[in-house]
């Protein structure tokens, strides 16, 4: 009989009960789970020592590092006073004080801000406040919602309606809202044979069309910016979302922007929607928000929406959606050492100096190499689409599981990817040197070799 606190006794207890997400639970038979034990940086360690570069941020949450001596600080400090409240009729200190500060940084005109514990939640309010909003301004019709094929929101169904990706929703479609789909920017393999450097979004016809036949019926269309994670980290140019405001703006439609993965600084910019010099009408925002330590997520409104909502009790129009962790005080204080570190360690400046760093490298190390079909960045987010033939874009063959062994070959090594498909990113904590994005690119390289030659 194994050791009780042995590696593989944790292994086995943990498979005896736990599900992990997003996996199929077979291949935990021959990989079988990683049992951490702490962190610190870029770096996580399990129970035998072993080190491992986090490259991909514990799926893009972790903002500036396993355990921040600023942000632990703040949660010691905070769990001695107040762990938790009821957030309806009450308030604190650290949900205030939050929001005052994220006034100073978001997109113009966003004003109101209402508190769920996940990046999923927040997507949900989002939809239920649109639909809400047009029905008390007098507009019933508008029921509907547009969204980008290849779209990722979350996996609620709301979210999931909202999402395009069959991976994620097929199986689910009897249940989900019937959305109106439009195609999504394509960079890569653009049908107008264009570039997203200089390209005039040609694009863009496919939400032309959509708005002038379904606008009448549609309450919001909602958007990854800039960046659609889960597709693949596809990445498309701001004037889309600049394109985006004005059919919105035309057809009366408002536009919801899913900042969940893209927010506080991983395109470069505080927020994604920075880049295009616009705001929507409501936004959301989750992971990096409290640097990955703690469950929490916000919808922000324009007053104007907020307004729609504000009346006397006996009319209706208070919008009933709540969930027990709203304003969590300990994520609240976790947020705030966020907002803290960014200002005094000058995170974006620095970020943006690796980001500059991390592209040049890859591109030395993999531009060339015979089965980079592409590697696209924006901010320190690089993805590099590996292809069976970089001249006619054609992928490998998904059952072969490319993405998925290199994987597992890179932990061999000491470094954690999370595949999409068949596409390597780097998504790595804000504040990693030089010296961390040479060995991870090194450690990426190998296992890319080994599989592939």
């Amino acid at each position: 009989m194994s050791d009780f606190n042995s590696y593989e006794n944790w292994q086995e207890r943990d498979l005896n009960h736990i599900w992990h997400p997003c996996s199929q639970m077979k291949d935990y038979e021959t990989l079988k789970p990683i049992i951490i034990d702490h962190g610190k940086g870029i770096y996580l360690y399990d129970k035998n020592g072993k080190e491992y570069i986090d490259i991909v941020s514990s799926w893009w949450c972790n903002l500036l590092g396993h355990c921040h001596p600023k942000i632990n600080e703040s949660v010691k400090n905070q769990i001695d006073k107040l762990e938790h409240v009821i957030f309806a009729n009450f308030s604190h200190e650290p949900a205030i004080t939050l929001c005052e500060q994220l006034c100073e940084i978001i997109p113009k005109g966003l004003t109101k801000f209402n508190f769920s514990d996940n990046g999923s939640a927040a997507v949900e309010c989002s939809l239920k406040m649109a639909f809400q909003y047009q029905y008390q301004q007098g507009k019933p019709k508008k029921t509907r919602f547009m969204c980008l094929s290849d779209g990722y929101h979350g996996e609620t169904i709301g979210a999931l309606s909202v999402g395009t990706m069959d991976l994620y929703a097929k199986i689910y479609k009897p249940m989900l809202m019937d959305t109106i789909r439009i195609d999504a920017p394509d960079c890569y393999r653009c049908k107008y044979g264009k570039c997203r450097d200089n390209c005039n979004c040609e694009c863009f016809e496919s939400a032309e069309k959509s708005f002038e036949q379904f606008a009448d019926q549609t309450a919001a269309v909602i958007v990854e910016p800039l960046l659609q994670g889960s597709a693949g980290m596809k990445i498309y140019p701001p004037l889309y979302i600049k394109k985006l405001r004005q059919a919105c703006d035309k057809y009366d439609v408002l536009l919801i922007a899913d900042e969940i993965a893209t927010g506080f600084g991983r395109t470069g910019k505080m927020f994604a929607f920075d880049h295009a010099g616009v705001s929507p009408d409501i936004m959301c925002i989750s992971k990096g928000l409290t640097g990955g330590y703690m469950p929490m997520a916000i919808t922000v409104v324009t007053d104007e929406i907020y307004n729609a909502f504000y009346a006397d009790y006996n009319e209706g129009k208070a919008f009933m959606h709540s969930h027990t962790y709203s304003g969590n005080p300990l994520g609240c204080a976790c947020a705030l050492a966020v907002q803290q570190i960014f200002k005094e360690d000058n995170i974006l400046e620095n970020s943006q100096n690796r980001a500059i760093y991390l592209n040049q490298k890859l591109m030395e190390k993999l531009g060339d190499y015979k089965h980079t079909g592409e590697i696209r960045h924006i901010g320190l987010i690089n993805a590099i689409e590996l292809v069976e033939n970089p001249k006619t874009k054609q992928a490998f063959d998904s059952k072969s599981r490319t993405g998925y062994q290199i994987y597992k070959k890179a932990l061999e090594y000491g470094l954690l990817l999370r595949p999409l498909g068949d596409v390597i990113y780097f998504n790595p904590p804000l504040i990693i040197n030089e010296q961390e994005i040479d060995k991870a690119i090194d450690i990426c390289c190998r296992a890319i070799y080994d599989i592939l030659g």
